[in-house]
């Protein structure tokens, strides 16, 4: 065992290193869709959603010429997708894909690759599974009820760590307090200042925020913490072999970006269904008018019905933010 395998650290060091690091998992070559399913990948009608909801932030905005910037974007899926879905539209989209990892190639050349989301957007701020990878620490409550950072070393080991303190210690006290020993969190604070910077950089639209989440009231009681490689899950070892990936304390992001009003949080299944996304089955009498017809329709139909499940991709929460121009209403 290397000195680097033993050393203990807390899980934001440890997943900030296994994910981003060199020869971090977010870095290979095969990208996120290497090794699991999101919404962008299970259907086209994802990407099609997310285009009428960028004409919708164009309506708004009294304008056919539109920012769309994709946080966490992969490998440029959802964007390309974009794209194609509003050829022809009369919309003129400027594309922004945020990633850590370099371009990939045959990229659509309208696309702008960058680390960090551009200042002053008019437009569309998207992230979809973006919080859940923004390294967090984990706290576990000890025997006498005290919260203790989480440690770790490379080969998954854990020990609890010093008490947690400072803003950690706020953070958990106002949104995921633990009270029972054993009881374990992830400390969320990282992601509320990482989504209140992304909406910072928006000088008029909408942010998006999609991810596996929950709310105060039914948090899980020993965290979320988990890993994941070719389309299973596995135990959360941060050697760089595995994605680590926890749900995201989504009420907290939306009052970090101080939205009030202008907050809005949905299930994917509602979001998705005003946005013309439905799963519902085509009528039987289409079937021998147009026979093709009708089975492209039931096709879509099952598409969405994946994109909608409850229990499944139906469960994720979006978590929208309007920022309206700062001369109008």
């Amino acid at each position: 065992m290397t000195d680097e395998t033993r050393r203990w650290q807390g899980w934001r060091e440890a997943t900030e290193r296994a994910l981003y690091g060199p020869g971090g998992f977010y870095l290979r070559p095969e990208g996120p869709a290497g090794h699991f399913r999101t919404s962008v990948h299970a259907s086209p009608l994802f990407a099609g959603a997310v285009a009428r909801l960028l004409g919708e932030v164009a309506e708004e905005l009294g304008t056919d010429g539109v920012d769309l910037v994709d946080v966490g974007a992969g490998r440029g899926e959802l964007l390309a997708g974009v794209l194609a879905a509003t050829a022809g539209s009369g919309l003129s989209v400027r594309a922004y894909a945020v990633e850590r990892a370099g371009r990939p190639d045959g990229l659509d050349p309208r696309v702008e690759w960058t680390d960090r989301p551009p200042r002053g957007v008019r437009g569309l701020l998207f992230a979809n599974e973006w919080l859940d990878n923004v390294p967090v620490d984990v706290a576990e409550a000890d025997a006498t009820g005290t919260a203790r950072y989480v440690e770790v070393r490379a080969d998954g080991t854990e020990r609890l760590g010093a008490p947690v303190s400072g803003a950690d210690a706020e953070w958990l006290e106002r949104w995921w307090p633990l009270r029972e020993p054993g009881a374990r969190a992830e400390i969320g604070r990282p992601r509320d200042e990482a989504w209140a910077a992304a909406v910072s950089c928006l000088a008029a639209g909408r942010a998006v925020a999609v991810d596996y989440a929950h709310v105060r009231g039914s948090r899980p009681p020993f965290g979320s913490l988990t890993g994941f490689r070719a389309g299973r899950e596995v135990p959360p070892v941060p050697d760089g072999s595995c994605d680590l990936t926890s749900h995201v304390a989504l009420d907290a992001c939306a009052a970090a970006s101080s939205g009030g009003a202008d907050t809005e949080l949905v299930a994917q299944r509602e979001a998705l269904r005003r946005l013309g996304v439905t799963g519902d089955r085509p009528p039987l009498a289409l079937a021998s008018a147009d026979p093709a017809g009708y089975l492209r329709a039931l096709s879509s139909a099952g598409e969405a019905a994946e994109l909608t499940a409850r229990g499944g991709l139906g469960d994720f929460l979006w978590l929208t933010r309007r920022v309206p121009p700062a001369d109008g209403p």
